[in-house]
């Protein structure tokens, strides 16, 4: 029988191959997060770039265990902003405000 790998494979050994690619993904996995609120998207992105940086230096770094940074990634998961924000710290990243152009308040 033949063994097929998943999309999330392949993207984890790109990545791993072009770490160079992760800035500009970061910012799309954002952006489209932004506008859909898709979290189970991004989280299931995070947890692939988790696996690229090492899911055990990374919980080592931040104080979390593997099975916390796991969790908080999981399609399940809920993390809390602190959680995230370590996270993407350990990854070598920070999350950063952008002002976005809303619609004017006065009709």
């Amino acid at each position: 029988m033949r063994k097929f790998r998943t999309f999330r494979a392949v993207e984890e050994e790109y990545f791993r191959t072009h770490p160079e690619e992760i800035d500009n993904y970061l910012t799309l996995i954002f952006d489209e997060y932004a506008q859909e609120g898709d979290l189970a998207a991004l989280l299931a992105s995070l947890r692939v770039l988790s696996r690229v940086k090492g899911v055990t230096a990374m919980a080592e770094e931040i104080g979390m265990t593997r099975k916390g940074i796991q969790k908080a990634l999981s399609e399940q998961g809920n993390p809390k902003f602190e959680s995230i924000t370590v996270i993407l710290q350990a990854m070598g990243y920070r999350l950063a405000p952008q002002r976005i152009h809303v619609g004017s308040a006065s009709g």
